[in-house]
């Protein structure tokens, strides 16, 4: 990488550390481009050389972040000695995403208050960077070597995430119905629930 491009990169990453910094303390509405763009250290045009507009900012943010979280969760997941079955794959990765949020409540007011399906489902197919996981190529890997068949994989993956994103937001934030550890036996049933209801025929 040349020294422009490096020092474009560094411009980007400062513009995003910062406003990820507002957003989180300060609030989305309340941040503006001249905030970010102040605490970054560049011009406000220069702003624009990297960002439409706020939203555009904010977007980027929920897909990297997202991003990353798949990333260190099938990291963790690939050190296990024992490859586990496709159920077990899926609640191990919820696992462990849920226990990151529950360790970064900043992080997860954030991407709970932000987060769009359209939004996630660019994080999990365009990482943004190096670093990042194209979680959508892992999915479908895994699909492929589950002994059965599962229809509208897709559609089973939304219904999961949502079940996970509106659970656990309370149970993190408020203990609401309940604590964390209260709930995770019920969600994982459930989604082992929701996976049956989506299995076809077993593989030949």
């Amino acid at each position: 990488m040349g020294k422009v491009d490096k020092n474009k990169e560094l411009k980007e990453t400062s513009l995003l550390k910062t406003a990820f910094e507002f957003f989180t303390t300060k609030g989305f509405s309340k941040t503006s481009i001249s905030d970010i763009a102040d605490r970054a250290g560049v011009a406000k045009g220069t702003f624009y050389l990297y960002f439409k507009d706020k939203y555009d900012i904010r977007n980027k943010l929920v897909s990297h972040k997202s991003s990353q979280l798949f990333r260190n969760a099938i990291e963790e997941l690939e050190k296990s000695a024992v490859k586990p079955d496709f159920e077990e794959r899926i609640i191990k990765i919820v696992d462990n995403i849920i226990n990151q949020l529950n360790e970064n409540k900043s992080l997860l007011t954030f991407i709970a208050k932000n987060l769009s399906w359209g939004v996630f489902k660019t994080a999990i197919t365009s990482p943004k960077d190096d670093d990042d996981i194209n979680f959508s190529e892992v999915y479908y890997s895994m699909i492929e070597e589950a002994p059965y068949e599962l229809r509208d994989p897709e559609i089973m993956l939304f219904m999961i995430i949502e079940l996970v994103s509106s659970t656990c937001y309370s149970a993190i934030l408020y203990s609401e119905p309940c604590s964390l550890d209260e709930l995770k036996p019920h969600l994982y049933e459930t989604i082992r629930l929701i996976i049956e209801r989506y299995k076809s025929n077993e593989k030949t």
